[in-house]
């Protein structure tokens, strides 16, 4: 194992545009309802590729062992790897359109997707670091702005940077508006599966038919989401919903700084089995991993607070696919698995953000599995079709004012505010161009605010174990590891066997 290197030189190599490979229409996709609830916000993702490269059987190719022809094979397999990058993103383009266009306003200020095969800004650079001496578990000094692009135009931008040990890191950055994790990982397999496959293979096809989302006539809502959503008009010139700013990290509480961490699968079970405290014994249901790790996480940050009349709001990002049946409403049909296609399929943002506020005093006080149980109530309403078809209908009757979740609004009285958002279903092992599966994979949201943001996802490199991605205040980082080091540990190179 190296040593852990921030310091390193990116140098572009080259810079160009790739558009899908078929010319298309040029026509207007709608955003829909859902949509309209993303302010203007930047997601990133990237993935580390050994320098070791496989041929699409996952069998090692034939090099010899001596320095200068192992670097002469790597220079050359890279420039091989990115070729067919380019080459299968423009034939992926051609379904995934949507992320081939640009984002333009409306005459009613709404933003609008014209899919225009303008293409995806595809960088090619070089960094002289191996993948061994990365500090992933600091990815502000690492990752942002060095291996994930800034995007200027268009809605995704991708940077393909090779490393002085003939390693690859694939960074994507693309805007939330267009697309959720789940739609951005449906992109990621498609377009590694058609990299490793022959010229017919048939990838996941996404569905953007935007009336599976349409508002209901007439429409109506629960009075509870006026409590979760509110309009941006409404919301000081200082607020999240404006365009985020890189901070520069000066070591200081006011700045929110990310960092990635392991919890070995058995400090989650325990956790949850905490976390259930008597409610299986009372005959109560049984608490889920990612309620358990939420529960603990609000009461830990809880911890920071000197004033306990403050608050602490905890959100959870709820994804309606599996919650909304078209069927039901004679606009879809159920595939061979029993799931809705269109909803399964269905490109776009089907999130909701549910949230609850407690005091810090009360939290301290709370046993886990009575926070648990806090957070379990304030999801399950969300978890239902009713919800999300009352959240359609709620921005339908606003529009064309836009609005955001509260919880991504911190208030000055807050003594905190963060958000966690399940990666479970994050396939970073199936991203796989035809040299194996990454190392390693992580989302990347460092996205302004003072509203913290937490991703779990499953770990690369041992089943049952969970990456967790924290972009959260430097005061809440120092809790997590001083007085939780036994459960979160920093992410390493040792860890993932780079």
């Amino acid at each position: 194992m190296g040593s852990n290197s921030s310091g390193f030189v990116v140098v572009l190599k080259r810079k160009e545009v790739v558009a899908a490979v078929i010319p298309m229409q040029e026509h207007w996709l709608p955003m829909s309802n859902l949509d309209l609830l993303l302010p203007p916000l930047d997601v990133s993702v990237f993935f580390c590729y050994k320098k070791t490269p496989t041929n699409s059987e996952g069998s090692l190719l034939n090099i010899d062992n001596t320095p200068a022809t192992a670097t002469m094979h790597a220079r050359e397999s890279n420039s091989t790897r990115v070729s067919t990058l380019k080459k299968a993103l423009a034939q992926a383009l051609v379904s995934f359109y949507a992320f081939a266009g640009e984002l333009v306003e409306n005459r009613l200020g709404e933003p609008e997707l014209l899919c225009n095969n303008r293409g995806v800004d595809f960088v090619h650079a070089c960094a002289d670091v191996e993948l061994n001496e990365l500090d992933l578990h600091r990815p502000d000094d690492s990752v942002h702005g060095k291996l994930v692009p800034f995007k200027s135009r268009g809605v995704l931008a991708i940077q393909v940077t090779e490393l002085k040990c003939g390693g690859l890191v694939i960074g994507c950055t693309f805007d939330h508006r267009v697309a959720d994790a789940y739609s951005a990982n449906m992109f990621f397999v498609a377009w590694a599966h058609i990299a490793r496959s022959t010229p017919n293979a048939s990838p996941t096809i996404p569905s953007f038919r935007r009336s599976v989302l349409s508002p209901r006539r007439p429409g109506h809502y629960h009075p509870s989401i006026d409590n979760m959503y509110v309009l941006i008009s409404s919301l000081p010139l200082h607020s999240n919903a404006k365009e985020p700013e890189r901070k520069e990290e000066d070591g200081g509480d006011g700045h929110l700084l990310s960092r990635i961490y392991y919890v070995d699968a058995k400090e989650i079970d325990r956790l949850q089995s905490e976390a259930n405290g008597m409610n299986l014994v009372n005959g109560g249901k049984r608490r889920s991993k990612l309620e358990a790790f939420t529960a603990f996480l609000w009461k830990l940050i809880a911890t920071a607070g000197d004033d306990i009349s403050k608050r602490c709001k905890m959100g959870v990002v709820v994804d309606g696919r599996v919650r909304l049946n078209n069927m039901s409403r004679g606009q879809g049909y159920v595939n061979g698995d029993g799931a809705d296609y269109f909803m399964q399929n269905y490109f776009g943002n089907v999130l909701s953000v549910p949230y609850g506020e407690e005091t810090v005093g009360e939290l301290k006080a709370m046993e886990l599995s009575q926070v648990a149980n806090i957070v379990h109530e304030c999801v399950a309403e969300a978890t239902k079709e009713e919800h999300f078809l009352g959240l359609i209908d709620w921005v339908e009757s606003h529009r064309p004012e836009l609005a955001i979740v509260k919880v991504y609004c911190k208030e000055d009285t807050d003594e905190a505010a963060v958000v966690v958002s399940s990666g479970q279903r994050f396939l970073a092992t199936r991203v796989d161009f035809g040299w194996g599966p990454p190392g390693f994979g992580s989302y990347h949201f460092p996205w302004g605010g003072q509203t913290g943001y937490v991703m779990p996802m499953p770990s690369t490199s041992r089943d049952g174990d969970w990456i967790v991605y924290m972009h959260l205040l430097g005061k809440h980082l120092d809790l997590v590891e001083s007085k939780a080091a036994h459960i979160f540990k920093p992410l390493s190179p040792s860890y993932l066997d780079l």
